[in-house]
């Protein structure tokens, strides 16, 4: 096998570990509650604090704790996982669970520095290669759950933790072994003159996955509260979110696959670009049918209805592949590395409001709540024919600047 592509199976495999171990939170819940003494309200704090540490995460691309060896890099963004999960049953109280779940969400810079890595592999495999690569986030989702059932079952709850930082640790030993390092390096914004920040296309081009981050971190709990009011079981909560993550792999792997496609017709920048724009549209389209029929099938209480939805709806995670290699193909050179958690700052404030928004929503109306979910798609392809009509950084200041 090339050993670029081999590279891509690995990050994937580290992705599947990094966010699949993390759901031993959920599965172990009620163990977690009675070992603190604590309700549900306030067991969903460690969620809002991980939601918003993912957000937070970005702001460390703008440190000097990811320039130099990547190999370290990712090592550091897996440990923000691996070590707090290892903390989290020794916390001697339920505050220091919340800061750790925080930390935790730190994990997401995993996704930026694997952007850096296939940057330098790739120009027209980019979206496909990242699709395979953010897939690991979602098969971890479904994988994860499945196995620390099991875990808690036969450790317990404190064993189980313990047993998925072992997991991570041994995944990232393998794909170190197996794994060539380089450097990350970045021309400081007083040498280049150039600050991404100051840039209207970052901020127009970060806002146009921003809508696929809201439904994305928003739906699996409003699915799970909407559907026990109206009678659902925990088997049908869990197999309507594993099925969405199931749809989510597939679409970030087909529509990355599709993005390639695109690419390798026009493999310029403006060509790179237009790919990832039309593969976005593409793929809100195909997710704003799939939301219309969601709501529809919610009111009326249809389960079927909202299992099949879930299919359509996955494709929003189309958007990310196509997504992350928007800096790589835009940006010049020199810059592109610090404009990949710039642009996943602006789209991951997703993460810190849009849970409470939609509940303030569900607290008025149900539809009113589900009308805001499936008017996201829409502002996601308004925002991308905007973005599209802009000039790219790359076309201003040249790929060396």
């Amino acid at each position: 096998m090339d050993k670029r592509w081999k590279s891509v199976l690995l990050d994937t495999l580290v992705m599947t570990a990094g966010f699949g171990t993390l759901s031993m939170m959920a599965v172990a819940k009620p163990d977690v509650m009675a070992h603190f003494g604590i309700d549900a309200n306030t067991y969903e704090w460690q969620h809002i604090a991980y939601v918003f540490g993912l957000f937070i995460a970005f702001l460390l691309g703008h440190t000097k704790i990811y320039k130099g060896s990547f190999k370290r890099s990712v090592a550091i963004a897996l440990s923000w996982a691996a070590i707090t999960q290892a903390l989290i049953p020794l916390a001697p109280n339920w505050y220091v669970v919340v800061f750790l779940r925080f930390i935790q969400g730190f994990v997401v810079t995993l996704v930026p520095l694997f952007s850096t890595q296939i940057a330098h592999f790739f120009v027209a495999e980019r979206p496909f290669a990242k699709g395979i690569i953010l897939s690991g986030i979602f098969w971890g989702g479904v994988f994860g759950s499945m196995s620390a059932k099991y875990a808690v079952e036969a450790l317990g709850w404190k064993g189980g933790f313990w047993s998925t930082v072992l997991i991570m640790y041994a995944v990232l030993a393998i794909w170190w072994l197996l794994t060539e390092d380089f450097e990350i390096s970045h021309k400081s914004e007083t040498t280049t003159k150039v600050n991404v920040w100051k840039m209207k296309f970052t901020w127009v081009l970060g806002s146009t996955f921003f809508p696929a981050l809201w439904v994305i971190f928003t739906i699996v709990g409003f699915s799970a509260s909407l559907g026990y009011s109206m009678g659902w079981t925990k088997d049908h909560v869990a197999t309507l979110s594993t099925s969405l993550n199931i749809s989510k792999a597939l679409w970030s792997i087909g529509m990355g696959y599709i993005g390639y496609m695109l690419s390798r017709k026009n493999p310029t920048a403006k060509g790179l670009f237009k790919a990832i724009v039309q593969v976005m549209i593409f793929s809100y389209a195909i997710s704003f049918i799939g939301l219309v029929i969601y709501a529809k099938a919610m009111l009326d209480g249809n389960y079927t209805l909202a299992l099949a939805s879930v299919v359509l709806i996955g494709a929003l995670q189309g958007t990310g592949p196509a997504f992350w290699t928007s800096a790589p193909a835009t940006y010049p050179k020199s810059i592109f590395p610090k404009a990949s958690f710039a642009l996943g700052l602006i789209s991951n404030s997703a993460n810190a409001v849009a849970p409470t928004v939609t509940d303030i929503f569900a607290r008025q109306s149900t539809t009113l709540a589900l009308g805001e979910l499936a008017l996201m798609p829409l502002l996601g392809i308004l925002t991308l024919i905007a973005v599209s009509r802009m000039k790219l950084p790359v076309e201003e200041l040249g790929d060396a600047a």
